[in-house]
């Protein structure tokens, strides 16, 4: 027995122990990559996390600042108040007519304006300069211009009516339907230029063979454009309508400037009944809570785009 006991191995002695403790160097190394992520983190959490917080907190309340004695909780009472207002219907509705009518007049263009500036002529650097300039252009310098393109005095709408087109004085944005189609002009020579950079990005990248090996096999210019180059860009163009729509959905500042929502409303959109709502009228709870039901429109519309456009390709394959 005093053999066996003699036997056993040393390490027999050490069960049950704790595991050791890994040094504390490795365990510093560990920590690094979050510590390197803590003032991103912070940030994001100053200035995204909580005044998207704020906003749903202030959905539920009644808070208006010059009437402080009256604000408190209201729960749901802002939402219900929503839905049977005249004026939040009328906004959403000019709001989507806005972003179809802009978004689908950008890609037209700006896919033409792509095509164009990708071929080789003489000349292309400055033609694609002066062709992406007004994306550089702020929304509020653009309106400026423009307000000095429709002035009744100096700017179009005088030789319209030298010609005798319009009467003397009139001005484009005098009317409902002018006024949008004068809005949707302004944003059309800033928008455009971006669907333009993006697509000719992708455009860069196709490869000549592609083409090479469509004109051997008979395909015209056509054939080459709807079989080669559309589904080369297709993504880029997903991709970008979706942004546009966001931003064109969340325009204020050209409509602001331009033409103030009217005349008599007809150019409101959400974001600018928000603004008025928030900032004229101090009415910060319901103008939260108008923010909310914006942000959820957006949200689902992305999620249904981005679906449709994933079930479009899983059909191709």
């Amino acid at each position: 027995m005093t053999a066996a006991l003699e036997t056993r191995p040393a390490s027999a002695g050490r069960v049950g122990r704790p595991p050791e403790r890994p040094p504390r160097r490795k365990r510093k190394g560990r920590l690094t990559p979050y510590m390197l992520l803590a003032p991103t983190a912070v940030l994001i959490a100053v200035f995204l996390v909580y005044p998207v917080g704020s906003v749903f907190y202030y959905s539920l309340q009644k808070y208006n600042i010059t009437q402080p004695y009256d604000n408190g909780f209201v729960g749901f009472d802002n939402f219900v108040k929503i839905w049977s207002d005249p004026t939040f219907w009328s906004s959403l509705r000019f709001t989507g007519q806005w972003v179809v009518v802009e978004v689908g007049l950008q890609l037209i263009f700006g896919l033409i304006l792509a095509l164009v500036v990708n071929e080789t002529f003489k000349g292309r650097g400055i033609a694609r300069a002066l062709s992406f300039a007004p994306w550089a252009v702020s929304g509020v310098l653009t309106t400026t211009l423009w307000l000095l393109i429709y002035n009744p005095i100096s700017g179009f709408s005088k030789y319209f009516a030298d010609w005798g087109l319009v009467p003397y004085g009139t001005s484009i944005l005098s009317s409902g339907d002018g006024a949008f189609w004068g809005a949707v002009i302004a944003e059309l020579w800033k928008g455009i230029p971006f669907f333009a950079i993006l697509i000719l990005a992708d455009l860069q990248s196709a490869s000549p063979e592609l083409y090479e090996a469509a004109k051997v096999d008979g395909a015209n210019r056509v054939q080459r454009f709807f079989y080669v180059t559309l589904p080369h860009i297709k993504n880029a163009i997903i991709l970008t309508t979706l942004l546009r729509a966001v931003w064109e959905f969340n325009n204020v500042d050209l409509l602001y400037t331009l033409t103030g929502g009217g005349p008599g409303g007809s150019t409101t959109t959400l974001p600018l009944y928000v603004a008025d709502t928030a900032v004229d009228a101090k009415e910060f709870g319901y103008g939260s809570a108008l923010t909310v039901v914006a942000f959820f429109i957006l949200l689902i519309f992305s999620a249904v785009y981005l679906l449709a456009s994933r079930a479009g390709k899983d059909l191709e394959k």
